[in-house]
């Protein structure tokens, strides 16, 4: 070597450097371009080299969905279970919401959770912090588990998407729809979805999974009233019993 020379140091690899790559990699591409060749390449080493940090594609994804709802816990200020006379509904949906605005970063996170269905440490975490909202919210364990069916993949902050929620269809199938299927037709040449930096999927906006959720926190809330007072005093609609609605806008 010359003198005054130096020799480069190559970076070392290590898990956290490959994550971060895998992370950057994912969000820039998706998942379905990501492979361990092209991750390798932004890495700047041989594929076979990251097999000695983690084993394979599957994994990195499972220590990446891990990473995820550790940045969900910042956004959402922590799991700690509320004050008893804090309403529970505002605090899942708080929690809810935070954890979408995360998936909105990571777009590829809903796929999969579907495809690899893996619950990592801080996601079950993140489920038992909402069980435990719940529940010192008034919410018995019975109803908290039926709950949990019916939120689904909405208390992870996106909605699955529906068979028919394939693309708006126009011109000749829009018409070909209109004879065989006239309500469908006319339901989607008025209903539009025009949010792309809110919606995950094609159908899951920002307005739609607000709507779905919280019609489901204003049920489960019904539920909860139902289960702890007569139903003489449980009302729907409008009156001194009714359920207020749990929206942005609420003061429950």
């Amino acid at each position: 070597m010359a003198a005054g020379e130096s020799k480069t140091e190559r970076v070392p690899l290590t898990q956290t450097r490959i994550l971060d790559a895998a992370m950057a990699l994912a969000d820039a591409d998706g998942i379905a371009a990501f492979t361990m060749r092209r991750l390798a390449d932004q890495l700047g080493v041989e594929a076979m080299s990251i097999y000695h940090h983690l084993p394979g594609k599957n994994a990195i994804l499972d220590a990446l969905a891990e990473l995820v709802f550790v940045e969900i816990e910042a956004e959402v200020d922590g799991f700690g279970i509320p004050d008893a006379d804090m309403p529970w509904v505002a605090t899942v949906r708080a929690r809810i919401l935070g954890a979408r605005r995360v998936m909105l970063l990571h777009r590829w996170m809903p796929g999969v959770m579907e495809s690899r269905g893996v619950m990592t440490p801080t996601m079950v975490r993140y489920v038992d912090a909402i069980v435990g909202a719940m529940h010192a919210g008034g919410c018995s364990y019975d109803l908290v588990h039926h709950s949990l069916h019916a939120l689904g993949s909405t208390m992870f902050g996106f909605s699955q998407e529906l068979m028919l929620d394939s693309g708006t269809p126009s011109g000749e199938d829009l018409t070909l729809m209109r004879d065989f299927v006239p309500h469908l037709a006319a339901m989607l040449e008025e209903v539009v979805h025009d949010d792309p930096d809110s919606t995950l999927g094609w159908c899951d906006d920002q307005t739609e999974f607000e709507f779905g959720l919280d019609v489901l926190l204003e049920g489960l809330e019904r539920r909860r009233v139902a289960e702890t007072q007569p139903a003489s005093v449980v009302g729907v609609g409008s009156g001194a019993g009714a359920i207020p609605s749990v929206g942005p806008n609420s003061t429950h």
